[in-house]
């Protein structure tokens, strides 16, 4: 990771051989995403994929700055929320795509947080059996986690993301500057995935969140730090397990608890957003680690207690509306892609920055453990 003389720009390489990418940090790069396409990419058209939160704030600069480097561009403005990565719309992307004559070395560009990202990506991938793929993340959580890594996809009515496949980016470009415009909401969603990479196995990281995590929330030299340790975490992940065969399992901490959270809620936002079922996720985890004697019950205690002071849900009753039954829950989990050969896993934890992968968790011990968290 390296730090560039263009206005206090991160650089972070995922060194991945002929499918290499680069990922930039910092603000104004919305402006100036013509020219650093155009030096990666050689196609000369673009089909940007958007929604209507992000269009009106972005889609016109985005636009005009590519077209002043000759890139022709269409684009598709979609509605917003977790309930658009559907197979629906992933034929309407793919159909602009291809009407817009978009052929395999030009780009289909994911302006919008990690939902556009998934389902852009997806569309990348199987457009002409593979485009190249530009990642214009504008919400902490899709800059910090979604964009980075080539994993796409859509949801199923059997659960999250279990339809999809690995496109990698040709270039990640993560305008700062786009998350002033995040609601407060929005940018504590996203700072569970900041958090998790300080648990998952760098508990210095994690220390240091809880001394500066108010400074990230600012908008202080603290964000961009942490966007790119975050970045730079998940990258070493990715170069070293790319199809999640081993240790890029890690990265899921809290997500077969939150997964669950959000597929029994049905995608609702106004419930649930991912980024606090992925908060929820990992106080579980470290509560049900601490119950399996893995962890101490003060490094559960630990964990909820930042999360809860950044202002993130930390247990099942702070989901607003009516109580989950547990059944429902356990069928989501059943339904996790991290599912083998009907044996549930879970990403435990020893402690702060001490988690694996148990790949043996029996469906009961689970049962048992969600039945004693309170529903309200």
């Amino acid at each position: 990771m390296t730090r560039s003389a263009v206005q206090d720009e991160r650089l972070v390489h995922v060194p991945l051989g002929d499918r290499a990418y680069d990922i930039l940090i910092g603000p104004g790069l919305i402006a100036r995403a013509g020219g650093e396409i155009t030096s990666r990419i050689k196609g000369r058209k673009a089909a940007i994929v958007t929604d209507e939160n992000v269009a009106p704030l972005y889609l016109e600069p985005l636009t005009d700055a590519l077209q002043t480097d000759g890139i022709e561009v269409a684009s598709l403005i979609l509605p917003a929320g977790e309930k658009t990565k559907s197979l629906d719309h992933l034929a309407a992307v793919c159909d602009m795509a291809l009407a817009a004559r978009v052929e395999r070395n030009d780009a289909i560009i994911a302006l919008g947080g990690g939902v556009i990202g998934d389902l852009a990506g997806f569309a990348a991938g199987i457009v002409r059996r593979g485009v190249r793929f530009v990642q214009m993340p504008t919400s902490l959580l899709s800059q910090v986690d979604s964009s980075v890594g080539g994993k796409t996809g859509i949801n199923s009515r059997h659960g999250k993301n279990l339809l999809g496949v690995f496109h990698q980016p040709d270039l990640v470009l993560a305008d700062t500057d786009t998350l002033n415009t995040l609601s407060e909401r929005e940018f504590r969603a996203g700072y569970a995935e900041v958090a998790k990479y300080g648990l998952i196995d760098k508990p210095d990281f994690f220390d240091w969140l809880e001394k500066n995590w108010q400074d990230v929330f600012s908008g202080g030299p603290s964000r961009a730090q942490a966007i790119a340790i975050s970045c730079q975490a998940k990258s070493d992940v990715v170069v070293e397990d790319e199809f999640e065969n081993g240790r890029r399992a890690l990265l899921n901490l809290g997500h077969t608890f939150g997964h669950a959270l959000e597929a029994a809620t049905q995608y609702d936002s106004s419930r649930l957003v991912h980024g606090e079922g992925v908060a929820i996720g990992m106080a579980l985890a470290y509560r049900f680690s601490s119950r399996l004697n893995l962890a101490s019950p003060d490094d559960a205690e630990r964990v909820e207690a930042h999360l809860k002071a950044v202002g993130l849900p930390t247990r099942i009753s702070d989901i607003p509306g009516d109580a989950l039954p547990v059944e429902r829950l356990m069928d989501a989990i059943a339904q996790d892609k991290k599912v083998k050969s009907g044996k549930l896993t879970f990403i435990l934890t020893r402690g702060i920055g001490e988690s694996f992968v148990a790949d043996d968790v029996a469906a009961s011990e689970v049962l048992t453990f969600l039945e004693q968290q309170p529903a309200r």
